[in-house]
């Protein structure tokens, strides 16, 4: 390393947020990018460490050590270079990622992690500026045609990648523009969609050809999709909410996540959309259900829509800001997250039980409630009522859609309900492969990006006998 001695001098530092006063009045980045000095300076803490754990930690095997010293030294070009060489969305995964690998850092273990998923974002936003990103065309095409169908991170990894092994490669995508939850299940002040974009033209360029507004298994057959392609991926994502079978779920003003989050991304970006409800969180009290990530998206897009006020219950019980000790270094823990979206204004409460939802003419505006112990047994007597104008449920997915392509298929399924695959990635049906949340169920974006990778590598080793896309 260059400097084997800068974690002792140097400390952590993040990058900074705007302030919320003028961030919740619109929804651009809320993150201020960190200057290339710091960005040097919180590199140089990357140690000379024996074994580095993050890269075991990283489901895409990222170089973090080596990309860090090239950072320290100055030496942006080649750190792109291999940035790029396991990530192909460093963009994404540099503003979206939990960071698995920084609670695997070496350093971690008695001092603060070094800002692994900073660094990246910096390397690869330093790449765009300078012009080191380029589209660049495989020189020879194999003639075999790839068709993947969604365009979320799983199926954009897997198509950059299968262009890059020289097929012609045609995405597929039944929302309007292509970049699936990227563009419209993430909100904007997480992920402009300028970012999207920026990726999706530099594909374009490289010869990777996009289908928007087209609904596989209904606008193309799946008669034609065989018939059409060598091979076939599909990545169409987990997109079937869990749901709450409870007294008062039919009353209008109870939300899915994702259509509350879907039909918002539509209005910022000036995109016409078709829903039931136009749902508008301005001077509604909201409560959102559901403690994760896509909760935390409602509360942060609730609190730029204006709402009264916003409160958020999950039925597990609170985490500590400790790691616990079932899940001692380098294993990713289970601890309170406090979010940017958090910090703009929430009430939150952990270990409640939603039992009933109450109305008027209609529409919500109770609901009935319990504290549950760690055994997720009701406590007696601690039933109590939130008011609500707005309830938002963001309490997971269970499996992809069926209807159309995978009923169309017959393709089979594992126990979870998920696309059974082989080890090779390859579904119950000859040709057609699976990855990401589609394949594993739902997952980090990284996760989705690594699944990508690995089903280009076999889907091009069937195709052509072997490959040389690595398998990572």
């Amino acid at each position: 390393m260059g400097d084997p001695k800068g974690f002792l001098k140097v400390s952590r530092e993040t990058a900074d947020y705007r302030p919320v006063c003028v961030r919740v009045k619109d929804y651009k980045d809320v993150v201020a990018m960190r200057s290339d000095p710091a960005t040097i300076e919180q590199a140089s803490r990357c140690m000379d460490c024996g074994t580095p754990f993050c890269h075991s930690a990283c489901p895409i095997g990222n170089y973090i050590p080596e990309w860090n010293d090239l950072v320290y030294r100055g030496q942006w070009k080649q750190a792109y270079y291999l940035l790029a060489a396991s990530n192909n969305f460093p963009e994404f995964t540099g503003r979206l990622c939990p960071a698995l690998c920084e609670y695997a850092c070496v350093l971690g273990i008695n001092d603060d992690a070094v800002t692994i998923r900073e660094d990246e974002l910096a390397i690869i936003e330093h790449a765009f500026k300078e012009g080191y990103v380029k589209a660049s065309k495989p020189a020879v095409r194999t003639g075999k045609k790839v068709a993947v169908v969604g365009s979320g991170p799983a199926g954009l990894a897997a198509a950059d990648q299968l262009n890059k092994a020289g097929h012609t490669v045609t995405v597929f995508e039944k929302d309007e523009q292509p970049g699936g939850i990227l563009r419209f299940g993430i909100p904007d002040f997480k992920l402009e969609k300028s970012v999207v974009s920026r990726r999706i033209t530099l594909m374009k360029d490289e010869g990777v050809t996009f289908a928007a507004k087209t609904n596989v298994g209904v606008d193309m057959s799946t008669d034609q999709l065989l018939k059409n392609f060598d091979a076939v991926c599909l990545t169409c994502g987990s997109r079937v909410p869990r749901d709450m079978k409870i007294d008062g779920r039919e009353l209008d003003g109870v939300y899915f996540a994702m259509d509350y989050l879907m039909q918002t991304n539509r209005k910022v970006c000036g995109e016409a959309f078709c829903y039931s409800a136009d749902i508008n969180a301005k001077g509604k009290k909201v409560l959102v259900i559901g403690g994760g990530d896509t909760g935390s998206d409602c509360v942060g897009t609730a609190n730029r829509q204006g709402a009264a006020c916003v409160k958020q219950i999950e039925v597990l019980p609170q985490p500590g800001e400790l790691r616990p000790e079932g899940q001692p270094w380098p294993k990713y823990p289970t601890l309170l997250k406090t979010t940017s979206s958090h910090e703009e204004g929430v009430e939150r409460q952990w270990a409640i039980l939603t039992k009933k939802f109450e109305g008027f003419n209609g529409r919500v505006t109770k609901v009935h409630c319990v504290k549950v112990d760690f055994s997720m047994k009701e406590v007696a007597g601690s039933e109590f009522i939130i008011e609500a104008d707005i309830v938002i449920l963001a309490i997971g997915f269970l499996h992809p859609e069926y209807s159309g392509l995978v009923k169309n298929l017959g393709l089979e399924l594992d126990a979870r309900g998920n696309i059974k695959t082989d080890e090779k990635f390859m579904s119950s049906v000859k040709k057609v492969f699976a990855a990401g949340d589609m394949h594993r169920g739902q997952s980090l974006v990284v996760w989705a990006i690594s699944e990508g990778r690995r089903a280009a590598h076999f889907m091009d080793e069937f195709l052509m006998g072997k490959s040389s896309l690595p398998i990572i």
